[in-house]
């Protein structure tokens, strides 16, 4: 793999992180967005718009995207397979038309919900990026490729910033009660290895791991306000070893990079 000496992030800052966060949760609003403005962080929030109800639903979130958090697009009706066995459309069944026009739905009523931020990244419902199946499956990255600068998936290596697939990048799911130390990790071994590490959460809750009661019902596990607070005071004590962005502000510093680098070669 050939070295690079310079990096996309700023003061040439070896590591990068972005915190996204899917469905647009109350959580997020509760808990993790009044964490991440403590701390002085800004995180990616990827949320589906739908329902009759939208605009009242969605309402908060213009004020986050005024906070300079990112608003991401996560699809309109959040289509997975049908091995979930929930109720209605699944990606086996449905067309490259038919997610398109779903994408670009969820798109033009974000931009009318948050006028001010015209630019924003996708992500991938369940990590899942294709349609059909068998010898009729497709991806449907090169239709996110068409109006986003970058989309966020799933995947075991942290993102390389030179290589990267800008519409798939790959991020570690934090679920499941994961420690702040479990948290931090991450940061480390992005760090280490100098890549854009992307996690990706879904609730955070200030419930703690100790008194999660058995058989109660904690939507995906959550990670807890204390673990997620841990995380972005490690994150603002290195800030000289790893620079935090959303999903957005690291593409796009990733592809003028990428483009400075070209220029050099």
């Amino acid at each position: 793999m050939e070295q690079i000496d310079t990096y996309p992030w700023p003061d040439n800052i070896k590591a990068a992180i972005s915190l996204s966060f899917d469905d647009g949760r109350p959580s997020q609003l509760n808990v993790a967005i009044p964490i991440l403005d403590e701390y002085g962080l800004k995180g990616t929030f990827y949320i589906k718009p739908g329902g009759d109800d939208w605009k009242t639903v969605y309402t908060p979130w213009r004020e986050v995207a005024q906070n300079q958090h990112e608003i991401g697009n996560h699809t309109l009706s959040h289509i997975c397979s049908r091995n979930f066995g929930w109720s209605g459309r699944a990606l086996e069944t449905i067309s490259l038309d038919y997610i398109e026009s779903d994408i670009l739905e969820a798109e033009g009523r974000l931009r009318e919900l948050i006028p001010e931020q015209t630019e924003r990244t996708f992500c991938y419902p369940c990590y899942q990026n294709y349609v059909g199946e068998g010898l009729k499956r497709q991806s449907y990255v090169p239709i996110v490729a068409k109006h986003f600068p970058a989309a966020r998936g799933m995947g075991e290596a942290a993102n390389h910033p030179l290589y990267t697939d800008l519409h798939y990048l790959t991020s570690w799911t934090a679920a499941g009660w994961m420690s702040g130390d479990a948290l931090i990790g991450f940061a480390e071994d992005a760090i280490k290895k100098d890549r854009w590490c992307i996690i990706t959460f879904h609730d955070v809750s200030e419930v703690k791991p100790d008194t999660w009661l058995p058989g109660a019902s904690y939507h995906g596990a959550p990670v807890a306000a204390e673990s997620f607070r841990k995380l972005c005071k490690f994150l603002v004590e290195n800030k000289d070893k790893i620079w935090t962005g959303t999903v957005l502000e690291s593409a796009e510093k990733t592809i003028e990079w990428r483009k400075s680098f070209a220029d050099q070669r």
